[in-house]
């Protein structure tokens, strides 16, 4: 355990000077602030100041339209010492993430980080979840940027065009306590998949905002950039952010089932989460697909799921069950979500999928039989018949279902909701507003 003494000890250990307190805003972007590693201890116990309007400012950064916060307001940064980490590509300096409370010293309920722990802290199980990111290394073309090779999918030569770059991002992020799972070169051309283990709880979240940070800044060491956008190249296969989970009670996997000898044995338990994440699917999507181009991703027949459908080992599904490993079956019971992607705030991306869960789990929802085939295969009757519907196919629409969804609205808490959809209404706005390349081209041509 990393605690306020041990904090300080390091930074003077490690020769760190400066410190990032780091946060994920409702755009899913990264902030912060740098503060003296001489003050640590000061900062450890007050935190540091930063206006409220930050948790309203969109990807354009900018603050949206009709947010609750506005030019009066402070809240306060209070790093948490369990996250403590010495970054091994920045000279001198480490990183913490933080809470966020009000000035009155209570948790602030606008920032996911401070409402996922609040809600784990009422939960019944401990959450085991890894985040599955793909993302391209690119450099910048002539008309911007271009895929930093032409690998094919899956092949060596990929891995091995990429090894130099890899093999760093894997020092790194190591030496942050994170270990490799699996790594190879994904389906589009420089598009890469490094995966590290799964983590519980926040724990998790905290590992995804380190691991994007990592990543970005050893491409930039290599002269690339490293991008995680869904759909950063309009020909080529999008990118998305699988999430891995499982629920624990103490050290039993509650998805997993003993009884069982299928590489697919899962629990009711497990059943009824999947039912419930199915069933608020058009609202979570806000939350795990939310940004304006995560819908050009969430496509039929693209390995990304456009409908609410599950299924073993079945990759067009929402909700997949991965088939456990022979050796250690109870550890590798989980599922996937497939419609999710690295836009996301993982730590709201996390808390709207357990919510959905639970509440499957409490209603004792029942999520039909597995699909074994591509769900966008069956006929629109077929589909029907099962329950089966299409995705949001905007992020408009799943704005919509996400401001009607009373489930994961409590989860959130009213604050969170409302600035939420405060700043994600003001990005959809603003893509609805402007003309793109595309119409400019066709429509200025035909009329």
């Amino acid at each position: 355990m990393t605690d306020r003494a041990a904090v300080i000890e390091r930074c003077g250990r490690e020769d760190v000077d400066f410190v990032r307190l780091r946060h994920v805003d409702n755009a899913g972007v990264v902030r912060g602030r740098t503060v003296d590693a001489d003050d640590i201890d000061d900062v450890l116990e007050s935190g540091v100041n930063m206006a409220q309007i930050i948790q309203a400012f969109t990807s354009l950064d900018r603050p949206a339209a009709g947010s609750p916060f506005g030019a009066a307001g402070e809240a306060r940064l209070v790093p948490d010492p369990e996250t403590f980490q010495v970054l091994p590509y920045a000279d001198r300096t480490a990183a913490m993430m933080v809470d966020k409370y009000t000035v009155d010293k209570e948790r602030w309920g606008a920032d996911a980080r401070t409402v996922l722990g609040e809600f784990l802290a009422d939960f019944e199980y401990t959450p085991s979840t890894a985040f599955e990111s793909e993302f391209y290394l690119a450099r910048e073309g002539e008309d911007g940027l271009e895929p930093f090779d032409e690998s094919l999918v899956f092949t060596d030569d990929g891995m091995q065009r990429a090894h130099h770059v890899v093999t760093d991002m894997i020092d790194a992020l190591e030496a942050q306590g994170m270990s490799l799972a699996r790594y190879y070169a994904e389906y589009g051309p420089g598009q890469q998949e490094l995966v590290v283990d799964h983590n519980r709880g926040v724990a998790a979240a905290d590992d995804q905002v380190a691991y994007k940070q990592t990543v970005k800044a050893i491409a930039r060491e290599h002269g690339l950039a490293a991008t995680f956008s869904p759909k950063p190249f309009p020909e080529g296969p999008g990118s998305g952010c699988h999430i891995h989970l499982s629920l624990w009670d103490g050290e039993d996997n509650v998805f997993y089932d003993e009884g069982s000898d299928s590489a697919y044995g899962i629990t009711d338990t497990c059943r009824q989460f999947v039912a419930g994440v199915l069933e608020h699917a058009p609202a979570l999507v806000a939350l795990t697909a939310p940004s304006v181009v995560s819908y050009k991703r969430l496509q039929p027949h693209m390995w990304a799921s456009a409908f609410t459908a599950w299924g073993l080992d079945n990759r067009e599904a929402m909700v997949r069950v991965p088939s456990s490993q022979w050796d250690d079956p109870e550890s590798t019971t989980r599922i996937e979500l497939k419609a999710a992607d690295n836009t996301a705030n993982p730590y709201l991306a996390l808390l709207g999928l357990l919510a959905a869960g639970r509440d499957g789990i409490e209603r004792e929802l029942d999520p039909g039989e597995p699909v074994e085939q591509d769900p966008g295969a069956l006929s629109a009757a077929e589909r029907e018949e099962r329950g089966i519907e299409r995705f949001p196919e905007t992020l408009g629409e799943a704005l919509d279902a996400l401001a009607a969804d009373s489930v994961l609205a409590g989860a959130m808490g009213d604050t969170l909701h409302e600035a939420y959809l405060a700043v994600k209404r003001d990005e959809w706005n603003e893509a609805s507003s402007t003309a793109t390349e595309w119409e400019a081209e066709n429509f200025n041509r035909q009329f």
